[in-house]
C-alpha cells in the first residue's frame, strides 16, 4: 500500500516534485514519510545513482530557474569555445565560402566572356543609334534624357557599384519595418551562436542598422570603385566584392569562437576593406586624404598598414566597437 500510494502521489504531483526535489539534492522529508520510506544508512550505489540522478533534473529545470542574462541567449547552451565540437560548427561555414567564392569567380568569368561578345554588338547598335539621332529633332525637357547623359557621364566603377549601393539602401529601409525586425536579425545578421549560419555570411554585407554606418561605408565604396573597376574589371569586381563579404564573415566567425566573444555582426566594412586593400596594393604611391581633413594628405602604402595594424590590435586586445577580425580578414583576402 505504502508504494500504491507513493506511486499515485507522484502521478498527481508531476514533474513539479522531481524539480523542486532534484534542487536541493535530496527527497523532501514530508515527502518521505508520505511514501513511508525511511532515512537508511549511506551506501557506495545509492550515492552513485544519486550523483547520476541529480545532473539529469538539473539539465531539467536549468530552463525554467537559471536567468538568461546573456544578450545571446543561444550562446548559453553552447560548449567551450575550445572544444572541437564548438568548432565543428565552422565547417558548414567554410563550405560554403570555398564554394561560394569559386562559383563567384566561375560566374565571373562566363560574364566576362559573354560581356565581350555583346560588345562587339553594341558597337553597331550604338553607331546606328546615333545616326538615328542626328535625324530625329531633339526634344526639350526629356527627363529621360537628361537622366541618361547622368548616367553616361559616370565612370564605369561608379555605375557598377550603383546598384551596390540600392541594395544596401533597400536593405537599410527593411531594418524600420518593426513586422521584419525577426527576420532581419536571422538573416541579415552574422553570428556563430545563432542557428543559420551559411546564409548571413552573405546578406550581411548588405545590412546597416545605422544610418551613419551606411553613409561612411558607401562613400568609402563610391570613392574606391573607380581606381578598381579599372584595375579588375566589372565581373571580376563584382566577383571579389561578394566572396569578400563571406570570407571576412567566416574570419570573424573563427575569431569569435576561438575568443568566446559572441555577438551579432552586420555591415558591409569587411568587403570595402578588400577593395580598398586591393587598390592600395596596386597602387601604393596614390595620395589619399580624410573626407573632413583634407589638408593632410598620405600615401596608400602607409594607409593600409595603418588600417591593418588598427584591426590587428582591436582583435588582440577585444576592441568591440567593430568587428575587427572581419576588416582584417577582407583586407587580407584583398592584398
Amino acid at each position: 500500500m505504502a508504494w500504491r500510494s507513493c506511486s499515485l502521489l507522484l502521478r498527481l504531483t508531476g514533474d513539479d516534485v522531481f524539480r523542486s526535489s532534484a534542487r536541493g539534492g535530496r527527497w523532501p522529508h514530508s515527502f518521505q514519510q508520505r511514501c513511508g520510506f525511511r532515512k537508511a544508512s549511506k551506501k557506495p550505489e545509492s550515492k552513485k545513482v544519486e550523483e547520476e540522478l541529480i545532473p539529469h533534473q538539473h539539465a531539467e529545470s536549468s530552463e525554467v530557474a537559471v536567468p538568461r542574462r546573456s544578450p545571446a541567449p543561444h550562446s548559453v547552451h553552447h560548449r567551450p569555445p575550445g572544444s572541437p565540437r564548438a568548432f565543428s560548427r565552422l565547417l558548414r561555414p567554410l563550405v560554403f565560402t570555398v564554394g561560394f567564392t569559386g562559383c563567384s569567380f566561375g560566374s565571373a568569368a562566363i560574364w566576362q566572356y559573354e560581356s565581350l561578345k555583346s560588345r562587339v554588338q553594341s558597337y553597331f547598335d550604338e553607331i546606328r543609334a546615333d545616326w538615328l539621332e542626328k535625324l530625329r529633332p531633339p526634344k526639350r525637357g526629356d527627363v529621360r534624357k537628361e537622366i541618361n547623359q547622368w548616367w553616361h557621364s559616370l565612370s564605369e566603377g561608379q555605375r557598377t557599384v550603383t546598384g551596390i549601393i540600392a541594395a544596401n539602401a533597400l536593405v537599410f529601409c527593411c531594418w524600420r519595418v518593426p513586422s521584419l525586425q525577426r527576420s532581419m536579425i536571422k538573416y541579415f545578421t552574422s553570428n556563430p551562436a545563432s542557428k543559420t549560419l551559411c546564409s548571413p555570411m552573405l546578406l550581411s554585407t548588405f545590412s546597416h542598422f545605422s544610418f551613419f554606418h551606411l553613409a561612411a561605408n558607401m562613400y568609402v565604396l563610391w570613392s574606391f570603385s573607380t581606381s578598381a573597376v579599372s584595375m579588375l574589371g566589372r565581373e571580376q569586381f563584382m566577383a571579389v566584392y561578394l566572396s569578400a563579404g563571406v570570407v571576412s564573415t567566416f574570419v570573424s566567425y573563427i575569431c569569435k569562437m576561438a575568443t568566446g566573444r559572441f555577438g551579432p555582426s552586420l555591415g558591409a566594412s569587411g568587403a570595402i576593406m578588400t577593395v580598398l586593400a586591393a587598390v592600395c596594393t596596386k597602387m601604393p604611391e596614390a595620395k589619399l586624404a580624410i573626407i573632413f581633413l583634407p589638408m593632410f594628405t598620405f600615401t596608400a602604402a602607409n594607409a593600409l598598414k595603418a588600417i591593418v595594424a588598427m584591426d590587428t590590435a582591436g582583435v588582440v586586445l577585444g576592441w568591440k566597437f567593430f568587428d575587427h577580425a572581419a576588416h582584417l580578414g577582407g583586407a587580407l583576402f584583398g592584398v
